[in-house]
C-alpha cells in the first residue's frame, strides 16, 4: 500500500487513515441526520442548530476528516496540511466539549440540556464523545507532530472562546433565549469566567493530547514541552 508522505503510521497507513476518516465522518454525519429527523424547539430561531458549541465542534470535526479522506485519496500534501492545520483547532476542542458536557452533566444534567430535550444514549455519545475520540485517534496514529506550544495554544483557545460567546449574545439578542440553560443563570462577569476558563481548559487539553502523542510515539521533548508550555517561548 503507498505509504502518504506526511503519514504517521508507516505501514498500511493509507488505508487505515481512509478507513477511520471515513468511520469518522459516518459518525458526523449520523449525528447531523439525527438532528433532521428530530428536530427541537431549541434549533429553531437565528442561528440553527449552530447556537450550540456541540454542532460546531461536529461540523469542524467533519470538515477536518474530510479533508484528511481526500488526503488518503489524492496523497495531496497540500490537503493533508490542510487537514493537520484544522485539526490543532477540533481536536482540542473536541475534547473540551466531552470534558465541559460530560463533566457538566454529572453535576446537574439540566445546567446543559432542559430535561424536555433530553436524547437517548446513543445519539448522545455520537454528538459529545465520537468527536473527540475519532480526532483524538487521527492525532496519535495517523498525524504528524503538533508544532504548536503553549502561547499559540491559549491563543487559538482564546480567540475560538470569546468568538462563540460574541455569536452566543448575537442569537441571544435576536432570540430572547440561551441555547445552554446554563446562560441563564450566569451574569455577565459570570459568563466571563465560565467563557476564560473553558480557554484555559481547552488550552489544556491541547497540551494533554500533546504529551499522549509524546508518550505514544516516544517523543521526550513533546511531553516535556507539554508539561512545561510556557517555556522558552
Amino acid at each position: 500500500m503507498t505509504r502518504h508522505p506526511l503519514q504517521r503510521v508507516a505501514s498500511p497507513s493509507r488505508s487505515l487513515s481512509a478507513l477511520i476518516h471515513i468511520l469518522g465522518m459516518v459518525s458526523f454525519m449520523a449525528s447531523f441526520s439525527y438532528l433532521h429527523l428530530f428536530p427541537r424547539e431549541l434549533h429553531l430561531g437565528f442561528g440553527g442548530a449552530f447556537k450550540f458549541l456541540t454542532i460546531i465542534g461536529l461540523g469542524l470535526a467533519l470538515v477536518t476528516f474530510a479533508f484528511g479522506l481526500l488526503a488518503d485519496l489524492t496523497l495531496s500534501p497540500s490537503l493533508f496540511r490542510i487537514k493537520n492545520v484544522l485539526s490543532v483547532c477540533s481536536a482540542p476542542l473536541a475534547v473540551l466539549i466531552s470534558t465541559l458536557y460530560w463533566g457538566i452533566c454529572a453535576i446537574n444534567k439540566s445546567l446543559v440540556v432542559p430535561p424536555d430535550m433530553a436524547i437517548p444514549v446513543l445519539p448522545d455519545v455520537g454528538f459529545h464523545a465520537m468527536p473527540a475520540i475519532m480526532l483524538t485517534l487521527d492525532l496519535m496514529f495517523l498525524s504528524p507532530p503538533w508544532t504548536v506550544k503553549g502561547y499559540g495554544a491559549m491563543t487559538i483557545s482564546m480567540t475560538i472562546a470569546f468568538f462563540y460567546w460574541g455569536w452566543v449574545e448575537l442569537c441571544f439578542s435576536k432570540n430572547g433565549w440561551y441555547p445552554y440553560p446554563i446562560f441563564e443563570i450566569l451574569n455577565t462577569w459570570q459568563r466571563v469566567l465560565l467563557f476564560t476558563f473553558s480557554a484555559l481548559l481547552m488550552t489544556g487539553s491541547t497540551m494533554a493530547l500533546k504529551w499522549v502523542y509524546g508518550k505514544i510515539n516516544s517523543i521526550e521533548k513533546f511531553k516535556k514541552d507539554a508539561l512545561r508550555p510556557l517555556k522558552d517561548e
